[in-house]
């Protein structure tokens, strides 16, 4: 099939030539190849400027990012047979590290298959497509999905804003079997009930699975503050570790319901305990009030969704890793994440030394962890290693 061509302006393939499937609007010759002329989530064949192949891909002309490559062989060009071929290859990986069918089984760019999400819950899939290009092919994805999976249910969780950016349509729906908000998870040999249709994301973080795997060998003392703590993933993991008390922090008392539940599910009600309201907010009351607790856990969402944003978010984090430092005993252990990829490992560890040095502390990190192995990351593009999470103990000041 020949699909229209998209050409580079001069000098602009060098990025996408190392691996980078990005193309902005600004590296498009469009004198040659008129964005206007291309209409949403359309196939294109893009070259250089001196007519060298670079690869097949879509174009969104309405999006800073203009258009994604997918394959790179020319023989290969988009269809059924490489959705295919991409999702055999992402099962592959998934099913050499994991003996149960919990974990993100399609991560856009980094399989190969830019725009789309899987996450699988057994046999249950939540789908989120959040590219022009994918949503076209959509009934093609679906399809080729329920070939190699044969699952029983198919979630589309197209609710998120990034969808506007590609001007599409934010909507929940169940495109496959019966539409059900309760489904059961385990990790770490714990069971939680999840909400695929009305919870965050699609109802679990499986990027900070092995982190909360990580947890075991640092000992997490008698008192645990878990902040942020969406339905307990983290909470209910420390008190399976042997802690005697955590309290759970977080803004929806929907999601610190779920919480109680999978604490009295897993026999560890008498352990667990909550707060509602805003993190910050909680946060200086308890210091307010004298509390102290051998490990806190910090998990918040993104602070920076855009490049502008970063200042504020830093100083967001900065806030809040100050917060939770004041709250330790000495020698207590700060477990903190940024979810944000406009953030480097870097800067956020920094932020948090500097936290440390404001509450007059002195911090040592122990380890660096990243998303899981089921969210790989790809050497060539930066942002899909957006996960950080350090491992801090935090000593009086010396």
């Amino acid at each position: 099939m020949n699909t229209q061509p998209l050409i580079l302006r001069k000098d602009q393939e060098r990025r996408l030539l190392a691996g980078h499937c990005w193309i902005y609007s600004n590296e498009v010759d469009t004198q040659a190849t008129p964005l206007k002329a291309f209409s949403p989530g359309q196939p294109v064949s893009i070259f250089s400027d001196h007519e060298r192949w670079i690869g097949h891909g879509y174009v969104n002309p309405h999006s800073l990012i203009c258009a994604r490559i997918v394959t790179r062989e020319r023989a290969q060009p988009l269809s059924p047979a490489l959705w295919l071929k991409r999702i055999h290859e992402a099962l592959a990986l998934r099913e050499r590290l994991y003996q149960r069918p919990f974990y993100r089984l399609i991560f856009g760019e980094s399989d190969g298959l830019p725009g789309l999400i899987v996450d699988r819950y057994d046999s249950l899939l939540v789908v989120q497509i959040t590219t022009a290009g994918m949503e076209r092919v959509r009934g093609e994805m679906i399809a080729a999905l329920e070939q190699v999976l044969r699952p029983q249910t198919i979630i589309l969780r197209n609710d998120t804003s990034i969808r506007e950016l590609e001007g599409l349509e934010r909507k929940v729906e169940t495109v496959l079997g019966t539409p059900t908000d309760s489904m059961m998870l385990i990790e770490n040999e714990l069971t939680f009930e999840i909400a695929p249709i009305t919870g965050q994301k699609t109802g679990w973080f499986f990027d900070q699975a092995e982190n909360r795997r990580r947890l075991a060998r640092y000992g997490v003392g008698q008192r645990v503050l878990d902040v942020c703590s969406y339905i307990g993933a983290w909470g209910l993991r420390a008190a399976a570790l042997g802690a005697e008390s955590v309290t759970c922090v977080d803004s929806s008392q929907t999601a610190l319901d779920r919480v109680a539940a999978n604490a009295a599910r897993n026999q560890l009600d008498k352990r667990i305990h909550s707060l509602h309201g805003d993190a910050f907010e909680v946060l200086r009351e308890l210091r307010d009030q004298g509390q102290r607790f051998d490990t806190v856990i910090l998990d918040p969402p993104a602070f920076i969704k855009r490049r502008k944003d970063e200042k504020e978010g830093n100083q967001a984090y900065q806030r809040l890793n100050r917060l939770g430092i004041e709250l330790l005993e000495p020698g207590g252990l700060l477990v903190t994440s940024s979810c944000s990829f406009h953030m480097d490992r870097d800067t956020f560890l920094r932020g948090v030394q500097l936290s440390a040095r404001r509450a007059g502390r002195n911090a040592q990190l122990l380890e660096t962890g990243q998303q899981g192995p089921d969210h790989p990351v790809h050497p060539a593009i930066a942002e899909t290693a957006y996960l950080k999470t350090c491992f801090v103990r935090i000593l009086p000041e010396f």
